[in-house]
C-alpha cells in the first residue's frame, strides 16, 4: 500500500474525487467530512499528508492545522489547504497556522497529484 492521505472536506462530491484522484495514483485516502472529524481520525491513524479545506462546519481548515501543528506526530507532516479561497491574506494565514501549500479549486487531477508527489513522493 502506499502512502497514507487524510483528506478533510465537507463537500461529499469534493472528497471522492480527490479520494479517486489519489486512490488511481497509488495512495490510501482517509476521508474526513470536517475538521473535527479530521483531527479525531488523524489522533487514531498515521498520515503521510493531510489535505484540508478551509470552509467547513464545526471546524474550520486553519483551525485544524493550528491543533495538528500541535500535536508531535504532526509537527512536520505536510498539510495542504484545498480551498475556493485564493486571496492572498488567507493563503498568508494559512502559511502561519502551518500550511504547506495551497491549491484552489476546482483543482486539476493531474496538479493534484504532481503536487502530492512533489510534497510526499
Amino acid at each position: 500500500m502506499g502512502k497514507s492521505i487524510l483528506t478533510v472536506d465537507d463537500s461529499a462530491s469534493i472528497r471522492q474525487m480527490v479520494s479517486f484522484t489519489l486512490k488511481a495514483a497509488g495512495y490510501s485516502v482517509t476521508e474526513a467530512s470536517d475538521g473535527l472529524q479530521g483531527l479525531d481520525k488523524a489522533k487514531t491513524g498515521h498520515y503521510d499528508l493531510i489535505l484540508t479545506d478551509q470552509n467547513m462546519p464545526n471546524m474550520d481548515g486553519l483551525t485544524l492545522i493550528r491543533q495538528l501543528r500541535t500535536l508531535p506526530a504532526y509537527r512536520t507532516v505536510p498539510i495542504l489547504v484545498l480551498t475556493t479561497e485564493a486571496g492572498d491574506t488567507m493563503k498568508m494565514q494559512g502559511k502561519a497556522a502551518g500550511a504547506t501549500g495551497w491549491l484552489v479549486k476546482p483543482f486539476d487531477p493531474q496538479k493534484l497529484i504532481d503536487v502530492v508527489k512533489r510534497v510526499i513522493g
